[in-house]
C-alpha cells in the first residue's frame, strides 16, 4: 500500500533528524527512512561518546568547498548559539574544550534523544530499518520503493552522509541518487584522516610510535595553504593526531608536509647563541625540548652524536639540525582511507544546489544536506554545525 507524504527524509543521522524535525514542526507530513538498525551511530561515537556537537567559533572560514561562499547562507541563519538554545530547552549540559569545541557533559545519547524528541514534536513517522530499492520521479511526485512498501513524497531530502567509517553503515547512496538525477559531483575522498608513509621509508620512525607533541604543520602553496598548530602523534604507519587530521583535508598526494616540531623556539639560533654558556651535550639539550626518543632520533638522523658537546659542534651542523626541527619536510604516500576518516571531502557539487534551501536547481523537490554536499568542516565540531545549519535551511524551505 502506498502512503503519501509532504517530505521523505532519507538518512536518520544528525542532518536527517534535524531536517525532519524542522519540517514536521512546520506542519509538514514527514517520513524519516534509514537502512540501519541503530540510530545515529556517528553521533553516538563522536567525541569519545560525548559528541563534539558544535564549535562556538564556527564560521565559513572553517569549511572547505570548491565554492567556499556556498555555506555562508545556511551557517549565518543557524548558528552555534541556535543549537545551544535547543539544548537548553532539553536541559542538556555541556562544556567547552580545546579551541571552542563543545561537548555534552554526560553522553552523546542525549543529542540523539533530543533529536528524536524534536521529531516527535513534528509527528515524524519512522521507517527503520528500511532498505530503499529505487527512487523515481513522475511529474511532481517522487516514488520511493522500499522493503516496507512504496512511499510517495512531494519532496525528498538526501541526508545519508558520505563514505567515512563504513563499519557503522556509511554508503555511497547520496552520490548514486545525485548521479541518477544528473547532478554533478566533486570527487569524494577521505578527510580528517591519519596519513601514512611507505613502510621502508617509515622504518627509522617506528621506534617513535606513541610519541605526541604540539607542532605547527602546513601544506600547499600560498593560494591554497592549510596551516594548523595542534598536537601530532607518531604511529606505526605514519602520522596522526589533531594536527595531521586537520592538514589531511588540505594535503594533496605527491606534495610534502612542512612540520615545525618546536614552534616556540628558533632552534638553530638558540643552539648557536648557547654554545658559550650551555655546558650540556646535544642529547641533554634536546631532551629539555622534545621527548627523549624523538630528540635522539633527530640527532642521529642528522648524523650527529647525542653525547657530543654543544660547544664543540660546528655552527653549520647546528643550522642543519635547526632546519630538521623547525622546517621538517616529509611526504606522505597516502592515508588510512575511509576506514579511519572522520569525514568525506567532496560530494554533490554546490553549483547544483540553492544555498538558501539546499534544493537541486534542476530537480525541484530534491534536496541534499550535511556531509553529502561538497562542504567539509575542520576537526572540532564544525561538521555537526554544518549538519544542523544545512538541514534547518532545507527544513524551513520545504
Amino acid at each position: 500500500m502506498q502512503k503519501q507524504f509532504d517530505v521523505a527524509v532519507i538518512g536518520a543521522g544528525a542532518a536527517g533528524m534535524m531536517c525532519a524535525a524542522v519540517a514536521g514542526q512546520r506542519g509538514k507530513k514527514v517520513v524519516l527512512i534509514d537502512h540501519a538498525s541503530k540510530l545515529a551511530e556517528k553521533i553516538r561515537i563522536s567525541g569519545g561518546g560525548r559528541c563534539n556537537f558544535t564549535n562556538i567559533n564556527a564560521g565559513p572560514q572553517n569549511f572547505l568547498s570548491q565554492n567556499p561562499h556556498f555555506c555562508k547562507s545556511a551557517l549565518s541563519r543557524y548558528t552555534p548559539q541556535d543549537f545551544l538554545s535547543l539544548m537548553k530547552r532539553h536541559r542538556i549540559s555541556y562544556h567547552e574544550k580545546h579551541k571552542g569545541q563543545l561537548f555534552c557533559d554526560d553522553s552523546s545519547e542525549q543529542i540523539i534523544d533530543m533529536l528524536k524528541a524534536e521529531c516527535g514534536l513534528g509527528n515524524v513517522e519512522w521507517r527503520m530499518p528500511c532498505s530503499i530499492a529505487s527512487i523515481g520521479k513522475s511529474g511532481e511526485v517522487f516514488r520511493i520503493d522500499t522493503d516496507a512498501g512504496a512511499i510517495l513524497a512531494s519532496n525528498v531530502v538526501i541526508a545519508t552522509g558520505g563514505l567515512s567509517i563504513p563499519k557503522i553503515g556509511a554508503t555511497d547512496f547520496a552520490y548514486r541518487i545525485a548521479r541518477q538525477f544528473g547532478l554533478r559531483m566533486v570527487e569524494p575522498q577521505p578527510g580528517l584522516v591519519p596519513l601514512t608513509f611507505d613502510s621502508a621509508a617509515w622504518q627509522p620512525f617506528l621506534p617513535l610510535a606513541g610519541i605526541a607533541l604540539p607542532v605547527e604543520v602546513e601544506t600547499g602553496d600560498k593560494k591554497a595553504r592549510g596551516e594548523f598548530r595542534e598536537d601530532l602523534l607518531f604511529t606505526h604507519r605514519g602520522l596522526s593526531g589533531p594536527a595531521i587530521l586537520q592538514i589531511s583535508s588540505f594535503w594533496k598526494l605527491g606534495t610534502p608536509l612542512r612540520l615545525n616540531l618546536l614552534p616556540e623556539i628558533d632552534v638553530a639560533t638558540t643552539l648557536i647563541d648557547g654554545k658559550t654558556t650551555i655546558k650540556k651535550n646535544l642529547g641533554n639539550v634536546f631532551a629539555q625540548w622534545l621527548p627523549a626518543r624523538l630528540a635522539q632520533g633527530i640527532i642521529e638522523a642528522n648524523k650527529l652524536d647525542p653525547t657530543a658537546r654543544l660547544a664543540d659542534t660546528p655552527d653549520r651542523l647546528l643550522r642543519s639540525l635547526g632546519d630538521a626541527i623547525n622546517r621538517w619536510s616529509i611526504q606522505p604516500s597516502g592515508s588510512e582511507g575511509y576506514r579511519k576518516a572522520e569525514v568525506t571531502l567532496g560530494g554533490v557539487d554546490t553549483r547544483e544546489l540553492s544555498q538558501q534551501s539546499m534544493m537541486s536547481n534542476q530537480v525541484p523537490g530534491l534536496y541534499f544536506v550535511g556531509e553529502a554536499v561538497d562542504v567539509t568542516g575542520w576537526l572540532g565540531g564544525y561538521n555537526f554545525q554544518w549538519a544542523w545549519a544545512s538541514a534547518t535551511a532545507a527544513g524551513l524551505s520545504i
